[in-house]
């Protein structure tokens, strides 16, 4: 067939949804492309949306095997994904700004999730384990009180962030509610399934708030 519509995995043989897959093609030069937007015309082959998967198609000849003839890996196929899934991230960051909808500084990004109104945190790899730590404790407070479960990433350096949203020392950001800001989530969960991670302590922020109600309920 022409194009794998029930979007199943080179390497793994599972069907998935198109978000947790990504598209590859053969260019006229032979070489493997990745395909982010689904988009480029000729015959496609999927594979999960992470670099383990992506390495491991590469290293084990999944790709000629699915296009059923010779093809040209790149070397650096993975370390390609990763950096065009973090130039659309970052890309949809800047236009986030411009619409208004990021919150710079520990102390805009400490009220924004109080106020329930952060997607998401950003903190930067030089993030100092203070800083961190009282965002982290105002995100389990917003939960504690019935307040939305705010994710939080740590998957840019402070110069990345900042050319990005066109400032200088960002350290902390936060993402808030709107079409702009929405497409930045989708892009970070993105970039951070890729790179094999998840949000840093969502579950344990949920799990605390449960066991604090569930304690209130038994005094």
């Amino acid at each position: 067939m022409d194009e794998m519509n029930d979007r199943t995995c080179i390497v793994t043989r599972k069907t998935a949804e198109p978000d947790d897959l990504i598209r590859f093609v053969v260019g006229p030069d032979s070489a493997v492309v990745p395909d982010l937007k689904r988009n480029l015309p000729g015959r496609g082959c999927w594979v999960t949306a992470d670099r383990l998967h992506i390495d491991k198609a590469a290293a084990k000849g999944a790709f000629a095997r699915a296009f059923k003839k010779p093809v040209v890996v790149p070397p650096e196929l993975g370390a390609m994904v990763d950096g065009l899934l973090a130039k659309s991230a970052l890309g949809v960051l800047g236009l986030a700004r411009k619409a208004g909808l990021v919150a710079l500084g520990s102390a805009k990004v400490d009220s924004s999730v109080r106020a329930g109104k952060a997607l998401l945190v950003l903190h930067a790899y030089e993030g100092a384990e203070d800083g961190v730590r009282k965002i982290t404790q105002a995100r389990k407070a917003t939960v504690h009180i019935g307040g939305p479960a705010t994710p939080a990433y740590k998957l840019f350096s402070e110069a990345e962030l900042g050319l990005a949203l066109g400032a200088t020392n960002v350290i902390h950001a936060a993402v808030l509610a709107g079409d702009a800001g929405k497409a930045v989530a989708k892009r970070m969960v993105a970039l951070d399934r890729y790179r094999g991670g998840s949000p840093d302590d969502l579950a344990m922020i949920a799990a605390i708030a449960y066991d604090d109600d569930a304690a209130e309920d038994m005094e």
